[in-house]
């Protein structure tokens, strides 16, 4: 459960409005989710809803739209997050379960 709520937490902040974003923070936000979605690839749990953020995120800064670019690039990393947070609590969690 408790992963359930860092999760929305993280979903919430991620997509929270923010001031006009500049080429800058897309940079940065961009390259922030793409070192947690190079994480999650490490650890075999990368998800296909955050790839296809990372692609909305890039072409939004491709028409120099920086806040909606900006607004993925946030939202693929909290869900490269989330994947992380997944891969981890599960990596032993098998063992918890009752073979019958």
């Amino acid at each position: 459960m408790r992963h359930i709520v860092l999760v929305a937490s993280l979903l919430i902040a991620a997509t929270a409005p923010a001031l006009a974003a500049s080429e800058a923070d897309f940079k940065a936000a961009y390259a922030a989710a793409d070192a947690a979605e190079k994480e999650a690839g490490s650890l075999r749990n990368q998800w296909l809803t955050t790839e296809t953020t990372l692609k909305a995120a890039k072409n939004a800064a491709d028409k120099g739209d920086f806040e909606a670019a900006t607004a993925s690039a946030k939202e693929a990393e909290a869900l490269a997050r989330a994947s992380i947070v997944q891969a981890t609590g599960e990596k032993d969690r098998w063992k918890d379960a009752e073979i019958r």
